[in-house]
């Protein structure tokens, strides 16, 4: 099982809108509106690196109102 975290910025007011739809992802396991740089963090857990760079860029990337995500991959020890 891989973990990620991805922090995304969005428009304005759309913050709502795109949680209610990132919660309908299978691998989300978390996702929270966050004050600072970013509007949210959002938890993935997924098979491997290759399903979670899917996600990121089929599913999430392509949100209307997302303008950018940035992911961090925990690294297995």
């Amino acid at each position: 099982m891989t973990d990620a975290y991805v922090m995304l910025n969005c428009e304005l007011g759309a913050e709502e809108e795109i949680i209610e739809k990132l919660k309908e992802l299978e691998q989300v396991a978390d996702v929270f509106e966050t004050i600072g740089i970013h509007d949210m963090l959002i938890k993935l857990k997924a098979d491997n690196f290759e399903q979670i760079r899917a996600i990121v860029s089929r599913d999430i990337q392509k949100l209307p109102k997302v303008r950018s995500t940035s992911t961090l991959i925990k690294k297995d020890n």
